[in-house]
């Protein structure tokens, strides 16, 4: 079963209207989006994802508000064609949450997961032609390094580099865990190619790159008293997240409702232990 992560605390800052209009800007399997639209009447919730297959899970997931529904696959640099694709301008609340679905992690021919046999893909968006087999096999040594150690926040990435540059070709993730592991052995309860996974998938789909656009474009999508929640997983993201609300707290366009970060409760963290590093934070728009 799909469980949205900190589900409670985000609908409690979007305070979502029963009239009003919504952007799930990361739908992923529809959890955040189904608890949107139950809440609504004569409202909506625009429902995008830059994965298809997700987007068509999520359909079915939410099948019984589909009426208060509309579905729009795209990343977050097109999140203003979602809502023209909605007929209309302005959204009372946006939600992002950052992490990766368990559907993609937990399907070995997605190629996300070290702990299954699969291609390397880690495309959320599978019409891309950039996967990670191609970063992994064709890069240039410094440049691999380079990605490991920005993106993955692994200090051991030039051994980790050199390693894999002598393994080539990479075959499966599975593959690439091991060369990983010989190169950097284990030190602590993760997987120590797990870093090096994660710089992987972002570079694949330029995420971060994904979320500077969002955060740039969500001011001008929101309507006057609009509000933003953003759910991150991992520092690089939040670090972000927390520059831009404060720079629009800054410039008066709006109003932080999160002094500090808001994570998860300890009952939530028992029962779905993914969202242990989950961080929620939130503003409130005063102009567009």
């Amino acid at each position: 079963m799909h469980v949205p992560v900190m589900a409670g605390e985000a609908l409690e800052y979007l305070a979502v209207r029963p009239a009003g209009v919504y952007l799930d800007a990361t739908c992923g399997l529809g959890g955040h989006t189904g608890a949107i639209a139950r809440r609504l009447s004569t409202g909506i919730v625009i429902a995008n994802d830059r994965d298809a297959e997700s987007l068509e899970l999520a359909r079915r997931n939410t099948a019984e508000c589909a009426d208060r529904i509309r579905f729009h696959h795209g990343p977050f640099s097109r999140l203003d064609q979602a809502l023209a694709g909605a007929g209309v301008e302005r959204v009372n609340g946006l939600l992002a949450d950052l992490g990766v679905s368990r559907y993609q992690l937990t399907g070995a021919e997605r190629g996300f997961s070290m702990m299954a046999e699969g291609p390397l893909d880690m495309r959320m968006d599978r019409t891309q032609p950039l996967t990670a087999s191609d970063i992994v096999n064709h890069s240039a040594e410094k440049a691999l390094a380079d990605l490991i150690y920005q993106l993955g926040e692994e200090r051991r990435s030039r051994r980790i580099a050199r390693a894999i540059v002598r393994a080539r070709p990479i075959r499966s993730t599975t593959h690439l865990a091991s060369v990983v592991e010989l190169a950097a052995p284990r030190t602590g309860k993760i997987h120590p190619a797990t870093q090096t996974f994660m710089a992987l998938r972002l570079a694949v789909n330029r995420e971060l790159d994904e979320l500077d656009a969002l955060l740039a474009l969500a001011p001008r999508l929101m309507a006057p008293g609009g509000r933003i929640v953003v759910i991150t997983f991992m520092s690089l993201e939040d670090r972000k997240v927390k520059q831009a609300f404060q720079e629009l707290a800054r410039s008066q366009r709006a109003v932080a409702l999160t002094r500090r970060v808001v994570k998860p409760a300890d009952e939530e963290t028992r029962e779905n232990p993914p969202s242990r590093s989950a961080k929620l934070r939130a503003v409130e728009m005063v102009s567009g």
